[in-house]
């Protein structure tokens, strides 16, 4: 409840999972279990970047950023990224928990990638680890975690990575608008 006793608009916190949301199996995460606001992991699993063919990242410390009812969006280190293949792009956006985004392009031998990639130059105190670290578009890029290519996060807005253990439902697919 608000300060003025009103339902907030999303209920959804990750402290109680809703009756609709799927059941994770053994080995499974729920995005229903993830908090709001969100929080940090680390991830040890091998995460690459591919466009067009070519590698554009590729690490094994790369940071999963867990909202509720949203796959986890991936953030790797600029050590890990072939930084000569991003292409500042225009336009900027903000976040509530972690602030100002810039957007990159990646820019490989016959192709441009457009605004696939995003960071935080100086982020929210409580997101101060992801300064410089760089979040990528799952699609139209290649990514994998540990092998497995990732499904991008249904909606053309969210960033999520959706790979074999988390499930949903995910905000983004249809008839989530209400969420």
């Amino acid at each position: 409840m608000s300060a003025r006793g009103r339902v907030p608009l999303w209920p959804h916190d990750g402290s109680r999972r809703p009756a609709f949301a799927i059941e994770p199996a053994p080995g499974q995460e729920s995005v229903w279990d993830y908090p709001r606001p969100p929080r940090l992991a680390p991830d040890e699993r091998e995460v690459s970047i591919v466009a067009a063919g070519v590698e554009v990242a590729r690490t094994r410390r790369a940071m999963r950023l867990l909202e509720t009812a949203s796959p986890p969006t991936f953030y790797l280190h600029p050590d890990d990224i072939d930084l000569r293949l991003l292409v500042p792009a225009s336009g900027a956006s903000y976040c509530e928990w972690k602030g100002e985004a810039r957007y990159w392009s990646v820019a490989v031998p016959g192709a441009t990638f457009d605004r696939v990639a995003w960071s935080y130059p100086s982020p929210e105190p409580a997101f101060g680890a992801l300064a410089g670290w760089i979040g990528f578009y799952p699609s139209p890029l290649e990514c994998t975690v540990d092998g497995v290519r990732v499904l991008p996060q249904p909606g053309r807005f969210y960033a999520g990575w959706v790979t074999p253990d988390v499930v949903g439902p995910f905000k983004g697919e249809p008839g989530t608008g209400g969420w």
